[in-house]
Parts: structure tokens; sequence; C-alpha cells
């Protein structure tokens, strides 16, 4: 349900996201000695302005989006030449490269470091304690029971739900031994895993060892150390890109219906859903999105920073810029097609919102 909070929390949520984007473009271009004019979060009329030096700072009416101009960043722009040295496409080609590709690359970095924060704060894990057992599974067979505990697998200690089903795909289908905590006493149980083929989220077959147990949903706090935590965020910074990518890939593949595509709509349901579970979940999809964020602008769509740094690195092969007349109309044809994207998304949106599931 769309709601006055989903709103804000869409409003706070994606001016996060593009405010580290454009800051990501802003200050390396400062870095690069390019002169900024303007750092707009949002677009349209502005809200409110604050010039300081050179640069005016905007918030602007329509929340979709921002901007970082820059000094010459339009080839028609006429420059002094006393102003020549910082202005944008004066600058060497790895500069260009560098300031364009500064903005996805801090969309990754903030997931990063909320990964980062998240880990040493402390996340809600599932205890390993048996909830439901179905019939006839390997576990109601071996005598595993409600509340049992799982202590270790094959000697192996087991903390936290996810590890059991981890050492389940680990071992295959060979007989495991189970320790179980129950009632105080330690009770060893040897259990098969059964063999199910499955799809995942991609719709690819998979090959899953299950024993038919759900969690009863006790949970704990696990919290790591900075360097740990410094370690896991990367690597589940890493996942998600790679899961985005891929993602992406299996949808232009068709392995991944189009209807999955959603728009601003959609991502203010999600964002409200979030704000009524907490903080942290607020935080997490935050940092999902930054990195879909992140990825998207670097497709190779003219208008998009992929877009840019194809024409940047075109420029770095042959010696010299492509001619604007070639630059307008591949800008054009990337404006028509994240135009016709996002018409698309918002029909998915609305369809979403006015036909329910039968």
């Amino acid at each position: 349900m769309f709601s006055a909070t989903s709103a804000l929390t869409f409003i706070v949520v994606l001016g996060v996201l593009v405010a580290v984007h454009e800051f990501g473009h802003y200050i390396v271009a400062r870095m690069c000695g390019v002169q900024v004019e303007t750092f707009s979060l949002g677009f349209g009329p502005k809200i409110a302005s604050k010039k300081v030096g050179p640069t005016e700072y905007c918030l602007s009416i329509i929340p979709l989006g921002g901007y970082v101009r820059m000094l010459g960043d339009d080839p028609n722009e006429e420059i002094p030449e006393e102003e020549r040295a910082r202005s944008f496409l004066s600058q060497p080609v790895r500069k260009k490269i560098a300031i364009v590709i500064a903005g996805p690359a801090f969309n990754l970095l903030m997931a990063f470091v909320i990964f980062w924060g998240v880990f040493m704060v402390g996340l809600p894990v599932l205890s390993p304690v048996v909830g439901e057992i179905q019939e006839d599974s390997a576990a109601k067979k071996a005598g595993l029971q409600p509340s049992d505990r799982v202590l270790a697998i094959e000697g192996q200690a087991i903390t936290e739900w996810e590890e059991i089903r981890a050492t389940l795909q680990e071992k295959g289908g060979s007989m495991l031994n189970f320790t179980v905590e129950r009632a105080g006493d330690q009770i060893d149980l040897n259990i098969t895993p059964t063999k199910k083929e499955s799809t995942n989220i991609f719709g690819d077959p998979e090959t899953l060892w299950l024993i038919g147990i759900l969690p009863e949903g006790e949970q704990f706090t696990r919290r790591y150390n900075p360097v740990k935590a410094f370690y896991l965020g990367a690597q589940r910074t890493a996942e998600m890109t790679v899961l985005n990518v891929v993602g992406i890939v299996k949808m232009i593949q068709g392995k991944i219906s189009s209807d999955n595509i959603g728009g601003p709509i959609l991502i203010a349901q999600i964002a409200g859903q979030q704000a009524s579970q907490g903080l942290l979940n607020i935080v997490l999809f935050i940092a999902v999105l930054s990195i879909n964020l992140g990825i998207i602008n670097l497709f190779p769509i003219p208008i998009l920073d992929g877009g840019h740094l194809v024409f940047f690195m075109i420029e770095g092969i042959i010696g010299r810029p492509l001619s604007i007349k070639k630059r307008e109309i591949a800008q054009q044809v990337g404006l028509f097609l994240i135009l016709s994207l996002m018409v698309f998304a918002f029909y998915n949106d609305i369809m979403r919102f006015f036909v329910k599931p039968g």
C-alpha cells in the first residue's frame, strides 16, 4: 500500500543515493582541478540555492535525480582562454574518465561502508533451533524433534541456522552425524539428506540437499570486529554486485520476466515496508539500491555515465574527441532508450498497483 510514510522514506532514500552519486562526480572533479558550477539534488525549478565560491548548491523540486554541472562540460559552450584549464572537456582523458566513473564508484563504496558498519553493529540471525519438521522427512525418520538445538554436524560447530543449510549443500547426500541438545542432554543422530531438483532466482537448475526442517524463529545479534566486518562488508558488496549484473543479463536474455522492472512507485512501496520494519532495514535497502544505481549508471548508454565512459575511451584510442554531431545523435538515442525504460517501469508500477494477483 502506498502511504505518506512510503513517500517520505522514498524521498529520503533517493536523496541519499543521489547525493552520494553526485558527490562522487563533484569531489573527483575538484581534485582534478575542474570548476564545478552547479551541484543540484533534484531537477527542475530550484526550491533553495546557495552559492559558495564558484559553485551553486541547489535543492530542486523534482526528487528523481540530480546533477553536477562543470565548466565546459557542454561542447558548444564558449570558454575564455584563461579559464580553459579548469574546464571539463579540456582535461586529459584519464581525468575525464575518473570524474565520470566516480559517481557509480561512490555508490558501490557507500554500499560497502553500510555493510561494513552493519556487520560491526550486529545483524539479527536465526539460532539453530528446530521448529517445524516435515512428515516423512529425513529429519523425522532420524528422530529429530521440535525445539532441538543443533550443536554440530560431523563435529563442526553450528552457531546459526544458515550454517545448517550451508553444511548440507557442502556435504551433498552423504549421511551426517548431528549433535543436538534436547532438554539439557546431548544426542547424536545420523541423518541422510534427500536430493531435490529446483531452480534458483534466475530460473537456472540447481540441486538442493534437504532434511525437512524449518527454524523455530529464535534470533540473536551477531557482531564482528572491524577487521572481520571489513572483509564481510567487501564480500557482501561483491556478491550483491554480481547478483545484480547476473540478474540484468538474465533479464536481457529473457530468462527473467521484464515484469520485474520497477520504477519510483515500486521503490516507494518497498521503502515504506522497510521503514515499518526499522532503521536497519532502511539502511540495508539503501545499500542494495546504491549497488543497483551504480551498476545501471555504468550501462554503455549515452546520457548515462557508462555512455560517457565509452566516448572518452574512444577518444583515448583515436586521439581526439568524437564530433559534436555524433555525440548529439548518440545522446538523443540514449535519451529515447532511458525515457522508454522509464515509461515501461511506470507502466509496471501502475499495473502492480491496480491489478491484484488472483
